[in-house]
């Protein structure tokens, strides 16, 4: 079985893709670790990608494509992969359609979560971690048992991520828009779509995903 989660960022993919890679045997593939891990292996592509990356150059939609063609090759794919954050684009999605055909291959369902863009700014720029041991927390929806002190290790520092901020969760969510949400169109002309709300709770969002499986 092969999955893609499509949603703006912070909707929740890549905790959902955990938890569906736990429980269906599937390998959860992001294409930022596995740029990472194609070129620290020095893989063709990922020698490829290492160049570019040294010009300050960005990774083309060729090379992506490349690096997802030698992971899904390897033989903990054979039950099926999730990917996560890609495709981003018509193009991109066009491109693995094609990639998929040629590997016999199929893609079997695309998952999107849906999100509010209110709540979902609300949702990212609440959140910071401990910075000791890292653990998450939330301004409104999950604070530490006693403030300003970690549950988990008693830290007393904490942070946050540099932009997990209205602006450039604004522009990401900007950006989203305009290259992401046509692919809702793209994959729902061929029934492979699926919308499941992303405004619930972690565990209701994972079972609607699990009861559009059963109907597959």
């Amino acid at each position: 079985m092969n999955l893609i989660l499509l949603g703006p960022p912070g909707a929740g993919k890549g905790t959902q893709a955990r938890m569906l890679g736990e429980a269906h045997d599937l390998v959860q593939l992001s294409t930022g670790d596995m740029l990472r891990a194609a070129v620290d292996a020095g893989t063709k592509v990922g020698k490829q990608a290492k160049v570019t990356m040294e010009a300050g150059k960005l990774v083309s939609d060729d090379i992506v494509i490349g690096i997802i063609s030698e992971r899904i090759d390897e033989p903990d794919c054979s039950t099926g992969f999730i990917l996560d954050g890609f495709p981003r684009t018509v193009a991109q999605a066009e491109a693995l359609d094609e990639l998929l055909v040629q590997k016999n291959k199929k893609l079997d369902v695309v998952f999107e979560i849906r999100v509010d863009d209110e709540r979902l700014i609300k949702r990212i720029t609440g959140r910071f971690t401990c910075a000791n041991c890292g653990e998450g927390y939330h301004e409104e929806f999950r604070r530490p048992e006693q403030d300003g002190i970690c549950d988990k290790c008693s830290g007393t520092e904490f942070s946050r991520r540099k932009d997990d901020n209205e602006e450039t969760v604004r522009s990401r969510l900007t950006a989203y828009h305009t290259q992401t949400v046509p692919l809702i169109g793209y994959y729902g002309n061929s029934s492979r779509l699926k919308s499941v709300d992303g405004m619930l709770e972690i565990d209701s969002v994972f079972k609607q995903i699990e009861v559009a499986l059963t109907e597959l």
